[in-house]
């Protein structure tokens, strides 16, 4: 059976997908990595997502939509307003504001409420009153996509880890959900497993899942650890790993640090170096002073402290994430 296409017509392809009429839907990744690749994502990982998410948070919600539909984020809280009958309401078309997601947010019905969000869309309704309040609203913020300082988290906020390779957030607050199976290599790369895994690629191309002692898993680009207390902390892509006299730096790491001590936003980056092949160098939003960022810098070990920070915008996708090349392009032009 085909695959709806979610480029095409989301809301249709959500709908042919869970009456049947598709095997599911194709989704397109972030691309962040190369092209764009399509994923197969059959209509029982979207249910059991579902399923799951509404397991997790206690039950079922009217959800708003403000996200695309056409990528994995949107197109799950389509779902799973589908599944549960609930009510969703959309945000309307055009920039993202705290007004117009209060507007929608007072459009939803009374009892609980949902909503899924990337950090940059959080931290605009936490600049504003206006925002602040719709934001409480909520029984249950999702957020995925990048990291968000936990100074900048309201009490109902939910931090989701998840691809389109595994129908969007399947580990909740660094627990995966019920029958997701989560394993590290001895490299710290991230693998899952469980019922909300996709099906493969359109092309064909299916390296990345791999089965192992009977289980299927999905190798993701990413690296983490485990906590003492079981929680899956992720700290980042590989690719994004900075190799600095042999020794590895996660981003991650030091950019939450510098955002702890009141930075807007942070962007860690390696520059080439001579010496130790790549130096540490820190992009650096907002204004916070030097002392309370040399302050928060003091707690990581020194292979891990910029060698130099760099004030400036800290440059984005259109997804909300870091632009690490612009980023990289930002520091570089420092030592020019």
């Amino acid at each position: 059976m085909t695959y709806a296409r979610l480029a095409e017509d989301p809301f249709a392809a959500v709908d042919d997908a869970l009456a049947g009429r598709a095997g599911g839907v194709a989704a397109a990744t972030s691309g962040s990595t190369g092209a764009p690749r399509e994923v197969l994502v059959p209509a029982s990982a979207i249910r059991a997502s579902a399923t799951l998410t509404a397991e997790r948070l206690g039950g079922e919600a009217a959800w708003l939509l403000a996200l695309p539909a056409t990528r994995i984020g949107g197109a799950m809280v389509v779902a799973r307003a589908a599944l549960a009958g609930a009510p969703l309401v959309t945000m309307p078309a055009g920039p993202f504001t705290a007004s117009s997601f209060a507007d929608a947010t007072a459009r939803l019905p009374e009892g609980r409420r949902h909503v899924s969000l990337v950090p940059t869309q959080v931290r605009r309704l936490l600049a504003d009153p206006e925002g602040r309040d719709a934001l409480a609203a909520y029984d249950a913020v999702l957020v995925g996509g990048a990291a968000l300082p936990e100074r900048d988290a309201p009490a109902n906020l939910v931090r989701t880890y998840g691809m389109s390779e595994t129908s969007g957030g399947c580990v909740y607050d660094g627990r995966p959900l019920d029958g997701v199976g989560v394993r590290l290599e001895a490299d710290g790369r991230i693998l899952l497993a469980g019922p909300t895994l996709a099906a493969g690629y359109a092309d064909g191309d299916d390296a990345a899942f791999e089965t192992r002692d009977g289980v299927r898993w999905f190798r993701t680009s990413d690296v983490g650890e485990l906590r003492e207390d079981g929680r899956l902390r992720v700290l980042g892509r590989a690719d994004h790993v900075i190799n600095t006299g042999g020794v590895k730096v996660h981003p991650q790491r030091v950019e939450l640090a510098l955002e702890r001590a009141g930075a807007t936003a942070a962007a860690v980056v390696g520059v080439p170096d001579p010496e130790w092949g790549e130096r540490v160098v820190a992009v650096v939003e907002g204004p916070v002073d030097d002392a309370a960022l040399a302050a928060a810098l003091e707690g990581l070990p020194s292979y891990e402290r910029p060698k130099r920070i760099v004030r400036a915008s800290v440059p984005r996708t259109a997804g909300g994430k870091i632009d690490r090349p612009a980023a990289r392009g930002l520091a570089s032009e420092e030592d020019r």
